[in-house]
């Protein structure tokens, strides 16, 4: 419980930071030269032009005061700064009659610096505050950078990520898609036909609770809460009482783990999306579930400190509701070794594209309502405890096949950050090897093939250990074909795990005949004019790498004869990839004022195109398909995941019908 916290907590810092991004104007432009002065010696010209209105204060300015500075990376020192510019001085009663030094409308920072040896490169910024009547900006910082030539000159490269200019506005505010007026009124979010319901994540997250269940941390503590209530409360319909009361505790704990993502997703609703596709956290994930693994096999313990536990189980003696709270809250403590890995799957898979914060609480909600359902009906129906099987080895073997499911999740957590940053690791029929030796491995184990250091010789395999055997190797054995470049390399039942059928070791060209694919990749522009030449309007697809329900919509829906035919004959297919964490060139990077007001960086090819949804279609998750004639005139509602092919097919001939229109 301890580490999950702290690991929410990190998560606040690390991207609540970045969500934080005031609507504070942009108060000042700036360009950027250099000109040689010696050996290693420069000056720099950081020429400023100020908004009508605003007092940029000046580098004189003490640290504590309001202030303007000049920092530079490890490679060069500043030696002195010159401002040139009218300097005004003024007593300034926001400040409690401070006198502050400010320019107005045009300032010149001559900025001495000092290589610190030979270096490639320059980085720095300007980190400005300025004052308008009652409203203070900043700090802002805007970054430089200059390469060093051969001959030793400070060429200028990019001039930090400046405000949007009139273009790159454009380039992300479509002003010809009007959201409210679509051509034909057919579509919409939330009426796709089946588009998964939060009951489906409540029910998931059940499945994932009585699996927790299951485990050595849990079941075991079942028969003696439950007696403890029933034989401490003389009166039977008060024991039942606090037992129900234990219960709903322990559903609340895991509600109210979920909150601080609440937060986070309303400062900025792309935040989510950041979390569950940045790559040092899935790579995280990937180290913590092979961790997991390790543990679950015995080789080693991983526990809530003692000390935590032991506070937190003293509280327990107080009596009351209270006592009941702290008994709940000792239960998460010393099972988390058991449901830290199923609710970390639980958390990474929640926080995906499509529905925010409100998806993990509905799945942590039932994961806390199925560990907390049998405490309640065991103190009402106390006769059911007859029925429970005893705790034996059979907990220990339901534990290490935990253990070789989580090295399957390990592998998709490191497959979306190898997705996402194209290191190609991981191709699709790598993905399916593993699990196929994953799944060969479990069915080996529960044979008795194999075993781990906890583990008492198995004499003999029981029926319901041959029966989960069966299962798993037919499993396993349906998942052969996906190593394989034929038609057949389609798994529909894990479509969406696996990377897409493009991304093979065979090559691109492994796809063709298997699935759609899209005429232009992550170039709206490019898309535009294709669909300009050739008289058709365009399907954007706004998706990402690391999406399950789009790659469900790509190998399930697509391939679907009604639908395959009137992508492929009647539309320019475009997919923009909203986590493609490839930069842009330093030419087209900017800092983007959206529709809220909130500044943000348009770095990557995902930022411009998740911004460019956001800001168009007020939507920012995945799977998300918008028509568009070549002139951007918006045919239909947008649609979201669409499992049902008819729907889909009849949502694409309605934009067809718009279109001719």
């Amino acid at each position: 419980m301890k580490q999950l916290l702290t690991f929410i907590i990190l998560i606040a810092a690390t991207f609540g930071a970045k969500a934080q991004d005031t609507a504070a104007p942009v108060v000042a432009k700036w360009e950027y030269t250099a000109e040689k002065k010696g050996t290693n010696e420069y000056l720099l010209h950081l020429n400023g032009t100020v908004e009508k209105g605003w007092k940029l204060f000046s580098t004189t300015m003490k640290d504590d005061d309001p202030n303007t500075r000049v920092v530079l990376d490890s490679a060069a020192s500043i030696t002195g700064i010159t401002e040139e510019g009218s300097l005004k001085k003024q007593k300034e009663a926001l400040f409690d009659n401070l006198e502050i030094k400010y320019f107005e409308d045009k300032v010149s920072l001559l900025v001495a610096v000092k290589l610190n040896g030979p270096v490639k490169k320059l980085e720095g910024a300007v980190n400005y505050m300025a004052l308008k009547g009652e409203e203070v900006a900043g700090p802002e910082e805007v970054k430089f950078k200059f390469n060093v030539d051969a001959a030793g000159n400070l060429v200028n490269v990019a001039a930090g990520l400046q405000a949007a200019s009139a273009d790159a506005e454009k380039s992300l505010k479509r002003t010809s898609i009007d959201l409210e007026h679509p051509i034909n009124d057919c579509g919409g979010v939330g009426h796709e036909g089946g588009k998964k319901s939060l009951w489906g994540l409540f029910v998931l997250g059940m499945l994932g609770g009585f699996i927790a269940l299951l485990t050595p941390c849990v079941f075991p503590m079942i028969p003696l809460t439950v007696s403890f209530f029933t034989k401490k409360s003389q009166d039977k319909k008060k024991g039942i009482m606090h037992a129900v009361t234990y219960g709903f505790f322990i559903f609340l704990i895991y509600v109210l783990l979920s909150l601080p993502f609440h937060f986070l997703d309303s400062l900025n609703p792309e935040i989510l999306n950041n979390i569950s596709t940045n790559i040092w956290l899935n790579l995280a994930f990937f180290v913590i579930f092979i961790v997991f693994a390790i543990s679950f096999f015995g080789y080693f313990e991983i526990t809530m400190p003692s000390s935590l536990a032991s506070k937190v189980d003293a509280k327990t003696s107080v009596g009351g509701t209270i006592g009941i709270f702290f008994m709940a809250l000792t239960l998460a403590l010393v099972s988390f070794s058991c449901t830290g890995p199923i609710l970390g799957s639980l958390l990474a898979g929640s926080l995906s594209t499509d529905g925010g914060a409100i998806q993990l609480t509905v799945g942590m909600a039932g994961f806390g309502f199925a560990l907390a359902l049998p405490f309640a009906l065991f103190a009402m129906f106390p006769g059911w405890l007859n029925s429970l099987p005893k705790s034996g080895s059979w907990l220990t073997s339901v534990k290490v096949v935990l253990g070789f499911l989580e090295i399957a999740m390990a592998i998709k957590f490191l497959s979306n950050a190898d997705l996402v940053k194209h290191w190609g690791i991981l191709k699709r029929e790598v993905f399916f090897g593993i699990w196929i030796i994953v799944g060969f491995l479990i069915v080996l184990y529960l044979l008795g093939k194999i075993r781990f250091p906890h583990d008492a010789p198995l004499k003999k395999v029981s029926r319901p250990r041959l029966i989960l055997a069966l299962i798993f190797l037919a499993f396993t054995i349906y998942l052969i074909p996906g190593v394989t470049n034929t038609k057949y390399a389609n798994r529909a039942l894990i479509s969406g795990f696996p990377p897409p059928l493009s991304y093979s070791i065979y090559g691109e060209a492994a796809a063709k005949g298997k699935g759609v694919e899209a005429d232009v990749v992550n170039d709206y522009d490019k898309a535009l004019k294709l669909a300009k030449e050739l008289n058709k309007p365009v399907l954007l697809d706004f998706t990402g790498w690391a999406c399950v329900n789009c790659r469900k919509m790509e190998e399930n829906v697509w391939p679907k004869d009604e639908v395959k035919v009137l992508i492929q004959k009647d539309y320019i297919l475009v997919s923009l990839y909203v986590d493609d964490r490839k930069l842009l060139p330093e030419s087209e990077q900017f800092l983007f004022t959206t529709n809220t007001g909130h500044k943000k960086e348009i770095k990557t090819i995902g930022d411009k195109y998740a911004t460019m949804q956001t800001e168009n279609f007020v939507n920012n998750s995945q799977p998300f398909y918008v028509l568009i004639s070549p002139d951007e005139k918006l045919l239909t509602r947008p649609v979201g995941y669409t499992p049902d092919a008819k729907a889909y097919a009849a949502w694409l001939k309605c934009g067809l019908d718009a279109f001719k229109k």
